[in-house]
């Protein structure tokens, strides 16, 4: 009995500390990282789905990667982080210069010039000195100069699958040579960067020289074959091109093609990232691709921060270049910036935090929750549409409006260069260009009974929440080409009415779809009825409110609209090859120019020949033409006379229906300082400030600890043992109550 009760207490006090103990007491088991780790001077966020696909930066080209690439590298200009309109500005770079423009003889022309006699424009750019890489295992070096880890052997590699398994490291500074070689890479066929095609047609001998590593690389394959080994790596030190020129360690020489004033907008993306040759040659031993090391997993750069961890789909660790040299905080921005808070840093070092965690979050409502309580920052970087969602929600619920303001959630908002538009491809013979004058006076009209009658409007409201505005064109608004209405209204989709647009009656669309050859939805020489193919990315079900609202637009018409869902990869390949015949895309502008967005629909840029970003894979001579014009002025008044001849041009063929502009918007906690959203500024978490002491009060007030299993797991385990110890007691009873024998009656 004294045992048993012993025994009890004991379990019953061992079970109690272990409780008080565990850290779901202390917090929520829904908390995505340790007990503590909130008081440190770290920035935590979230990625979905999968981990980005492509950090190396001559692949990477979406908007999930830029996160990652814009804070580990550094391109030789920026985007000031609080002025609008955008503003460039160096960045490792000493000055943002202009070109110097040369005619075809060589002589310098003054910038009034007429861009049609500028044969070339030259650009010389000085980079800062002491400007250092992180540290990184492909500079390690021995006392003898010799490389730690080149060449490196199977038996090395063994286990090593994270930059941090080799434990000796080094760095060395940046050189203009390292732009030289980033750019060379982007022609290399080994790496097949989607931004080559567009470059080569600007820098003077990028297309030649792409065929050169072309040929280098054949030679290369084909030798190793021979001797049944893997192919040398291409060192693209040993082949060079006038077009990028390294001067001296400090002097880069760029020569463009003709008049191209957005070039300078490329030089502020990551594509144009400087590359160091050791890093490349690294990365190109045998091995290191099957081990998933790769700049594609592990980049290396001279930015601000660098990446630490990398559990592919997983988690992501982005920590401190202890090697960056800081960068201050701008002390200028755009009026109300002030008032915002926005200018409390001027002059500070960057970056602010230590650390940037990303943790994935497949579903987005888990993802919500954990922002409200406070263990996400902010629930995804260069992500406008959270902020947009939240907006819509403290419209519709007091209680949600109310949660907001109480927590101190901030929803600041911007007008984002973005556009989201439904192509017809036009190789497709029902939808597309046409063969015969005939016919492509036939598919044109079909196209703009269509665009009449799928009501973009009403898909903003209910897809949209209302927080977006219907596209008159492609150029969005706050870039030179954009026109408010009436002035900008697409004729032939809408009427103007008051100086408002109003879409076009579906009377008026039945009428051009009898022109096309379709009366009432049937073909008029067989009788047949209309059926088009709309190619969905949203996966294999074919059905979804948005999808079947699609449906009934057609309908309206008595075109049968027939789904072919797909998953995104395989969307992409049916893309490359130009056999969707409708689709949905979007659109981010890579720099703040109408060139960005008019491109999508010239005719070198066709996807399918040239997998360019022409998705719709339109030709109009007529159009590329005046594109190539207005391409290479300046921002002006003529520059906008040739847009709005472009766009009533891709208006009167429609080769998209134009879709619609969305409205931006952050979320953010009260802890985070100096929020300021925008998708053109990708760098922006380096200007993000946490307040560590703040947050572990909110996340504690906010999330109470856990007391209440403790008694009653303490109830239920008494429960349990009762009836046995009962039972126990009773029968020490009896054996109590019993007659004791004696000796000899214990004798047989």
């Amino acid at each position: 009995m004294r045992t048993l009760t012993k025994w009890f207490g004991a379990l019953v006090l061992g079970l109690s500390v272990t409780l008080a103990g565990c850290d779901w007491l202390e917090q929520p088991i829904n908390s995505p990282y340790p007990v503590g780790a909130e008081a440190q001077n770290t920035l935590f966020t979230a990625f979905t789905q999968r981990s980005p696909r492509y950090l190396d930066p001559a692949r990477s080209y979406s908007s999930d990667e830029t996160p990652y690439t814009y804070n580990i590298y550094e391109p030789l200009y920026s985007y000031h982080y609080l002025k609008r309109p955008y503003e460039l500005i160096a960045k490792t770079a000493t000055a943002v210069v202009e070109p110097v423009l040369l005619s075809e003889t060589g002589e310098v022309l003054p910038d009034t010039v007429d861009p049609r006699l500028v044969h070339e424009s030259v650009y010389t750019i000085q980079i800062q000195p002491g400007i250092l890489y992180q540290p990184h295992p492909a500079f390690a070096k021995e006392a003898d100069g010799r490389f730690v880890y080149y060449p490196i052997t199977p038996q090395q590699l063994r286990g090593r699958h994270a930059i941090v398994d080799f434990p000796q490291t080094g760095w060395r500074e940046l050189t203009a040579d390292d732009y030289v070689y980033g750019f060379r890479r982007l022609a290399s066929p080994r790496v097949a960067s989607p931004i080559y095609s567009t470059l080569a047609q600007h820098v003077i001998g990028f297309e030649q020289y792409g065929e050169m590593l072309a040929e280098k690389d054949r030679e290369l394959r084909e030798a190793a074959a021979a001797q049944n080994r893997e192919p040398a790596w291409l060192d693209l030190r040993e082949m060079g091109f006038e077009g990028i020129e390294a001067i001296d360690d400090y002097t880069l020489r760029i020569r463009v093609k003709g008049s191209y004033p957005q070039f300078r907008y490329w030089l502020a993306m990551t594509f144009t990232a400087p590359i160091a040759w050791e890093v490349d040659r690294f990365y190109s031993q045998p091995g290191m691709a099957a081990n998933d090391l790769s700049l594609n997993t592990w980049p290396v750069g001279t930015g601000p921060f660098m990446m630490v961890e990398s559990l592919q789909n997983r988690r992501h660790v982005l920590a401190r270049n202890p090697n960056f040299r800081g960068e201050p905080y701008p002390c200028e921005g755009e009026p109300g910036d002030r008032e915002r808070g926005l200018l409390q840093d001027c002059g500070k070092m960057t970056p602010f935090v230590d650390r940037i965690v990303f943790n994935i979050e497949k579903e987005s409502i888990p993802l919500q929750g954990k922002f409200m309580q406070g263990y996400y920052d902010l629930p995804q970087p260069n992500r406008g549409d959270v902020g947009v969602s939240m907006l819509v929600a403290a419209g519709d619920s007091s209680e949600k409006a109310a949660l907001f303001s109480e927590r101190g959630i901030q929803l600041p908002t911007t007008v984002e260069a973005t556009i989201f538009y439904f192509g017809f491809n036009w190789l497709d013979p029902v939808v597309g260009q046409g063969d015969t004058p005939e016919q492509q006076v036939r598919n044109r009209k079909l196209r703009q009974a269509i665009s009449i009658a799928f009501n973009w409007e009403e898909f903003i409201a209910i897809f949209q929440q209302s927080q977006g505005q219907p596209a008159f064109g492609p150029v969005p608004p706050g870039i030179l080409g954009y026109q408010e209405p009436p002035e900008g209204i697409n004729r032939v989709v809408y009427d103007v009415v008051d100086g408002q647009a109003r879409r076009k009656s579906l009377e008026y669309a039945r009428e051009l779809l009898t022109k096309a050859g379709y009366p009432n939805g049937r073909d008029a020489e067989t009788g047949a009825p209309l059926v088009l193919y709309f190619d969905s990315a949203a996966g294999a079900n074919a059905s979804s409110p948005v999808l079947d609202w699609m449906r009934r637009q057609f309908s309206q018409l008595n075109i049968q609209l027939d789904i072919r869902a797909t998953d995104y990869n395989r969307f992409q390949e049916k893309m490359s090859r130009g056999v969707a015949q409708m689709f949905m895309w979007g659109w981010i502008a890579d720099y703040p120019d109408a060139e960005n967005f008019l491109f999508l629909l010239y005719g070198n840029q066709v996807k399918a020949e040239r997998g360019g970003e022409n998705a719709a894979n339109y030709v109009n001579p007529q159009y590329d033409a005046l594109f190539e014009k207005m391409r290479d002025l300046p921002d002006g008044p003529e520059k906008a006379a040739i847009i709005d001849q472009m766009i009533a041009i891709v208006q009167h063929d429609a080769p998209w229906m134009f879709g619609f502009f969305p409205r931006s918007a952050g979320a953010y906690q009260q802890w985070v300082h100096n929020a300021k959203p925008s998708q053109m500024v990708r760098n922006g978490l380096q200007y993000l400030r946490v307040d560590p002491q703040l947050r572990t009060e909110k996340i504690a007030q906010w999330n109470q600890p856990i007391w209440w299993p403790l008694p009653l797991l303490l109830l239920i385990l008494g429960l349990l043992i009762w009836p046995a110890w009962r039972m126990l007691k009773r029968q020490q009873q009896r054996t109590a109550l019993a007659p004791k024998r004696t000796e000899s009656q214990e004798q047989p």
